[in-house]
């Protein structure tokens, strides 16, 4: 029997229209746009202004953006996973709440893998895909991040933006799709970038609201010690074991948290920086929506039979690279 993989055959996303710049930051907590600049990257990044409304609405939207463009129907959807660390709700899921928003009736459920979480949610999709048990997958990266964030915290306050992407995946007998993955998570790490009160540990109450223990906490130094370490380790690793020269990949997407981290990959990976996807400067870290959010921008200049390296790293701590094989030519949906 001829092997089946799971191959991507579109990208939908949606960003919000309120745009958070460097010069607004700057009149709400002490920092200015040549520090952030010259630190992380990012010059701007969007909101999610509307309220009542969370990651699923950004989610639901991203996926109707893919039905839009493709002609598939939600009936034909037999499985949604959605990567997030906002949820709607504790529960019910927020890819349950996606389901409801776009009429798919199927499968459905959320996955946690931090700032990964999308690599996770991926990899995943594609297990059910090469097992047989489903023909079309969405998988969606939604977060709101300014929902988690101390906007008195320079230090933190100036990374993260609101986003959503998604992807549809399908099986395919090709020589595409996705063809391997590294995954890995590292629980020692879990005190240096976590939210530490809202789940089961620590209740809400007026004690952690008091001590803003509901928003974003990062010891940043160590994170990026070992976002920098670990990505370029685990990328460069997926590239050796499936004898991709540097020069035969297209594109590295990596995990948009922070331009030196990016570029530090680059380096090690041996690649310039024509071969990196990198949008951090107008979206910031918008968590697990940021490597879809990439592949949605530079769709045209995909290539049926490009090799595309997604890499990641996150919370937990988490961190992965998936190896893809592009499965279509990107300017089919920008005709």
């Amino acid at each position: 029997m001829e092997k089946v993989r799971a191959t991507i055959t579109a990208v939908g996303a949606y960003v919000p229209e309120y745009i958070l710049d460097n010069h607004e930051l700057s009149t709400m907590v002490d920092t200015s746009d040549e520090w952030i600049m010259t630190r992380v990257g990012i010059k701007e990044r969007h909101i999610l202004k509307e309220e009542g409304e969370g990651s699923s609405y950004m989610g639901a939207r991203a996926v109707e953006d893919i039905f839009k463009k493709t002609g598939v129907k939600p009936e034909e959807i037999d499985l949604l996973i959605c990567a997030t660390v906002t949820p709607d709700h504790p529960f019910p899921a927020t890819a349950n709440i996606i389901c409801d928003k776009t009429g798919i009736q199927a499968q459905s459920f959320d996955i946690n893998g931090a700032c990964s979480g999308f690599l996770f949610a991926l990899d995943t999709a594609a297990k059910f895909i090469e097992s047989g048990h489903k023909k079309k997958v969405i998988v969606v990266g939604a977060d709101k991040m300014s929902s988690i964030v101390d906007y008195t915290d320079r230090t933190t306050c100036v990374l993260f933006g609101d986003a959503s992407a998604a992807v549809l995946l399908e099986p395919t007998t090709e020589d595409e799709g996705l063809k391997d993955s590294i995954l890995q998570s590292d629980g020692s790490g879990r005190n240096y970038l976590y939210m530490k009160a809202g789940g089961s540990a620590y209740p809400a109450s007026h004690e952690t609201i008091d001590n803003k223990w509901h928003y974003i906490y990062q010891d940043g130094k160590t994170v990026f010690k070992h976002a920098v370490s670990r990505m370029a380790d685990v990328s460069v690793e997926i590239m050796k074991k499936n004898n991709i020269a540097p020069e035969e990949l297209a594109w590295l997407v990596p995990h948009q948290a922070n331009l030196r981290i990016i570029d530090a990959t680059a380096q090690r990976m041996g690649i310039s920086r024509d071969q990196v996807m990198i949008n951090i400067e107008r979206y910031g870290n918008t968590t697990a929506a940021t490597i879809p959010l990439c592949l949605y921008e530079w769709e045209e200049q995909l290539k049926k039979g490009d090799n595309v390296i997604l890499a990641a790293f996150g919370a937990g701590f988490t961190w992965g690279a998936i190896y893809v094989k592009w499965g279509y030519d990107g300017k089919k949906y920008h005709k």
